[in-house]
């Protein structure tokens, strides 16, 4: 199911849109030096070939795992003599990474004299794993994850094509779905999963794969979990409600459900934030900042050593002594402006840095907290049709009990005029 043209290649638009430097390369006919960066089944070895096919080069693999200094510049040797009969040669090296020092300093008299149009791929930061010379020599590109959407157009041209299984069998939706997810952005992994689904389903006699033949041709529970569907919806409930209630092990179970399925670490992340101030708010006040390094962790390292993190923020949380304090506190402090309490601003807290404003009496009886020795004065802060009005009530769990107290007290002195 290799692509044999440009306009079959799913994704890595970016690097093939019209004026780009890879194809006006393709489209122009010119010697070429790059470098494909990026994850495991995007397209690296595609590209390649697709390079050698547009141009009608000749095309030449050399593996980094197999081959040396040796096989290196016969390959080079060999292009020159092509390239004397009016023929060139595009050399593919993948994994240059594995390469050593010695291994890539043989390809650079065929970069440099342009013997050969060297396409080089690795998984690895070229940064790192090439040597400057060539590195510098080279166009570097970034190939990123195929989409799931990506995932879906190969395999269902896989399904239809001659190529493929020519429509002699279909897939169920959810099946396919399911060989989606694990694909994890992979298109290799993608088909290779779908022709093994393919297998178990044509050895139990079935026209069509189901989801049930995916689970068992990849080992790998499906998951009944659709993103945009009722079990989506339904599973993240019972994670938030797990761990408002401090099930800490039902919230396991429906955080390793969510990452099974394919869910976006992203969103349990930010979930997981949402959760820290609206369950439990000041009873732990380390809960927002815990959640909050979880969600940078999480958008640093990804799956799958993203799941320690968000395991321990689960279990942070689900531990934690809980209060819904916050949340009702600022919605009881909305209820009032939208209902239209939004009366003036006490003279002595408005603004008296400017020209004239002390003489409309701003600022004026202004007394600062810090003169006095308690740090807390009697002064009236709120506007008069809320004044006195306790929008936040702490509950008596974890670290608000103190809170509730210091309130308590902090109130009566303010009031107190």
């Amino acid at each position: 199911m290799r692509p044999q043209s440009l306009d079959e290649l799913v994704g890595q638009q970016h690097l093939l849109a019209p004026g780009s430097p890879l194809r006006r390369m393709i489209e122009g006919n010119a010697p070429l030096t790059v470098l494909l960066w990026g994850p495991p089944g995007t397209g690296k070895t595609t590209l390649a070939s697709l390079i050698s096919h547009q141009t009608d080069r000749r095309f030449v693999e050399v593996s980094a795992v197999s081959a040396g200094v040796k096989e290196v510049r016969e390959v080079i040797a060999g292009a020159r003599q092509a390239l004397s009969r009016g023929k060139e040669t595009v050399l593919f090296v993948d994994e240059v990474h594995r390469f050593s020092k010695a291994q890539q300093d043989a390809l650079l008299p065929g970069v440099e004299n342009r013997w050969v149009s060297l396409v080089a791929a690795t998984t690895e930061n070229p940064h790192f794993s090439v040597i400057s010379p060539l590195l510098s020599r080279s166009l570097l590109l970034t190939l990123q994850p195929l989409t799931d959407d990506d995932i879906a157009v190969l395999l269902d041209r896989a399904m239809t094509d001659e190529r493929g299984f020519g429509g002699k069998l279909t897939i169920a939706d959810d099946a396919r779905d399911h060989l989606v997810r694990l694909a994890g952005g992979d298109g290799r992994r993608g088909l290779t999963y779908l022709e093994a689904a393919a297998g178990a389903a044509i050895d139990q006699g079935h026209a069509e794969i189901t989801l049930d033949d995916a689970a068992l041709a990849v080992d790998k529970a499906a998951v009944r979990y659709d993103r945009q569907g009722d079990q989506h919806y339904d599973v993240t409930s019972a994670f938030i409600k797990s761990i408002r209630g401090s099930d800490v092990d039902a919230a396991l179970h429906y955080l390793a459900r969510m990452i099974e399925a394919g869910e976006d670490p992203r969103f349990i992340a930010r979930r997981l934030m949402i959760h820290a101030s609206e369950d439990i708010g000041m009873a732990d006040p380390t809960a927002l900042p815990m959640a909050t390094a979880t969600a940078q962790a999480v958008a640093m390292i990804g799956f799958p050593e993203a799941r320690i993190p968000l395991a321990q923020a689960v279990i942070h949380l689900a531990t934690a002594p809980k209060s819904n304090a916050v949340i009702r506190a600022i919605d009881a402090a909305m209820a009032d402006v939208r209902a239209g309490k939004v009366g003036a601003v006490p003279p002595a807290l408005r603004d008296a840095h400017y020209a004239g404003a002390k003489k409309l009496g701003h600022g004026h009886d202004y007394v600062y907290p810090h003169d006095d020795t308690r740090g807390v004065v009697p002064q009236q802060y709120a506007p008069d049709d809320v004044d006195g009005s306790d929008y936040y009530e702490p509950g008596p769990h974890g670290a608000e009990g103190a809170i509730a107290e210091r309130l308590a007290r902090i109130r009566a002195i303010v009031r107190d005029r």
